[in-house]
């Protein structure tokens, strides 16, 4: 494997910031410190320029298989790349549904061919499949997912029983998403009855996946995984309310419960639904400003452990269908999160380092994710450069989803990727692709 030699990075790691040379050989770390004089196969000048650890996303959809007309583990991994994103954790509601342990494997075996990123797959728990999910393999699986709340896909586990056993023998994390299913459904009704079927405005989103909703099933799972002291990761945090739910007073490394907040739950809110409509349509939804400032607020005081995207493309043409009901929930969003969050500290109201922490260092750490995550001598070299000199105007023309839109087009966002390692390969470069090798699957300390 190549070796490569990065000198006078601005490099950002574990809540600081230092020029510094890094010495990447065999996929690893090699060395990390000024004035290094390696011989290497590449070297790269990124004076001006900041280091990063590359981001792990603990939620994506790339939909693969079965939905491929969406997004698949070639395109999406790609546009993740570009965007800084070296790893990812994709969830199981694809078709089939990821629900045995030979299924959790085909998606496995599928982006060992396909990913430019590496990758981890969730294994999806249901109502009657507690004998694969005891199964799992901790070490090599990065967690169980459960849909408390039905969202895209019939992977709805509602029934307590269940629940209780899953949450006591789990051997490992559990993610969740958390929306009350009953409560949903009578709102949706009374909107029905108040407009008919196809009538609904799109900014009912909010109100029929309320509030009430959200908090009374993150409430239920922060209840089960309190009473079996179950390791717990609740997804996409979308209300103030859930945040009474998390603790900020012993460290991530100790914690059973922790959350994650989603981009687009920081950047958007309700008032956008006039213009952006089934754009900004997703589960849980967007909901009125004063949450995501309350988010943000959740975010800093760590609260809130994680950024994710929950990347969820759909086509264009089935985004637009023309009725609230008949509009998929769900955007895509990987290639530009860290774009978004860049975006937030030319504002001031975000440190580069915190960046760091809640994207890159602080999934690592809840996941256990195995020698990566940090910028470290000896962990596998996963590395971003960003050039803040430089700005992008998101457009149809740069952006990489199969799907082919993002909900941010037009906006103009801080901060370039120049350069994206992953696994020690240069992937991407000023926009060009090394396709040579794939991203590897990721490992945890269990």
């Amino acid at each position: 494997m190549n070796s490569i030699l990065i000198k006078n990075a601005r490099l950002v790691n574990e809540g600081q910031i230092q020029e510094t040379d890094v010495f990447v050989k065999n996929g690893l770390i090699s060395r990390i410190g000024q004035n290094l004089n390696e011989v290497a196969d590449t070297v790269i000048d990124a004076r001006g320029q900041y280091l990063m650890p590359g981001i792990i996303d603990d939620q994506v959809h790339f939909r693969d298989p079965g939905l491929t007309h969406k997004g698949d583990l070639y395109t999406e991994p790609k546009s993740a790349v570009a965007g800084g994103v070296t790893t990812f954790m994709e969830m199981p509601n694809t078709v089939p549904n990821a629900t045995t342990q030979q299924l959790l494997q085909d998606k496995y075996d599928t982006a060992s061919q396909k990913s430019l990123a590496n990758y981890s797959f969730f294994m999806g728990g249901t109502n009657d499949n507690l004998e694969d999910i005891l199964k799992t393999d901790t070490r090599s699986v990065c967690g169980i997912k459960l849909f408390m709340g039905s969202s895209t896909g019939n992977m709805l586990v509602d029934n307590v029983h269940t629940l209780e056993e899953i949450f006591k023998q789990s051997p490992m994390l559990i993610a969740t998403h958390c929306e009350d299913e009953a409560t949903i459904r009578a709102n949706t009704q009374r909107y029905v009855e108040q407009y008919g079927e196809e009538n609904i405005p799109m900014s009912a989103h909010p109100l029929i996946r309320s509030v009430e909703a959200c908090y009374k099933s993150s409430s239920m799972a922060v209840e089960l995984a309190k009473k079996h002291n179950t390791r717990l990761h609740i997804l996409h945090i979308s209300t103030e309310e859930e945040l009474a739910l998390f603790a900020n007073d012993v460290p991530l490394e100790q914690k059973r419960i922790t959350a994650e907040v989603c981009v687009h739950h920081l950047w958007f809110d309700a008032s956008q639904y006039e213009t952006l409509g089934s754009q900004i349509k997703c589960n849980p939804a967007i909901k009125e400003a004063r949450h995501k400032q309350a988010l943000f607020q959740g975010l800093l005081d760590n609260r809130l452990d994680i950024i994710a995207t929950d990347h969820a493309p759909h086509t264009w043409e089935e985004k637009q269908a023309g009725t609230y009901k008949g509009a998929p929930s769900g955007l895509p969003l990987v290639q530009h999160s860290l774009q978004v969050m860049l975006a937030f500290y030319q504002q001031g109201k975000i440190s580069l380092e915190r960046i760091v922490e809640k994207m890159c260092h602080a999934p690592a750490i809840c996941f256990q994710v195995e020698k990566r995550g940090f910028v470290r001598e000896g962990y596998w070299a996963d590395l971003v450069l960003v050039d803040l000199e430089q700005n992008l105007t998101v457009s149809k023309d740069n952006i990489l989803y199969k799907c082919g839109w993002s909900p941010l087009e037009g906006q103009t966002l801080p901060g370039v990727v120049t350069h994206t390692i992953v696994s020690g390969h240069l992937a991407y470069k000023n926009g060009a692709f090394d396709e040579s090798k794939r991203g590897q699957r990721v490992l945890f300390s269990r």
